[in-house]
């Protein structure tokens, strides 16, 4: 299939088709004419990029996984796939933790600041709402996070 077609049935642009091509994620042939050309596992691998993508993954460590991976009927993935899943997992799971941190920081000054402010004899302005009202507003909570 050409490049069009494979965008069409991805949802995913053509540049970003280019761009995965030109980091080694995604092969293609090329016609006489010098059009892309590929085959029919493409919108599997495609599909596969944008899930890492948005796992928050990197490109570099996209490329570095996608030999590990392979279509249901294909064969099962390599053995050291889910090490190497895991390993980003932790390191997503840092940066979530760094992420809570700054968010309790700021929601600190924002009280603080709030309640500099208000007038006299005036309430400030109520606070950022406690982490388990966020997580029971959102429904999000970390694996292994009581509910």
């Amino acid at each position: 299939m050409r490049i069009g077609e494979l965008s069409r049935r991805t949802g995913v642009s053509v540049r970003s088709l280019r761009y995965y091509e030109d980091q080694g994620m995604l092969a293609s042939r090329r016609t006489p004419g010098g059009h892309r050309e590929y085959g029919d596992d493409a919108v599997g691998t495609v599909e596969r990029i944008q899930s890492l993508f948005a796992a928050g993954l990197c490109s570099e460590k996209i490329v570095e996984l996608l030999p590990c991976m392979r279509d249901r009927d294909r064969g099962a993935p390599t053995p050291d796939l889910l090490d190497r899943l895991a390993v980003e997992r932790t390191r997503i799971d840092g940066m979530i933790a760094r992420l809570e941190h700054s968010r309790d920081l700021l929601d600190g000054v924002i009280a603080e600041t709030a309640a500099a402010s208000a007038p006299a004899g005036r309430a400030a302005a109520p606070a950022a709402p406690p982490r388990a009202a966020t997580l029971a507003a959102t429904g999000t909570r970390r694996q292994g996070e009581a509910q």
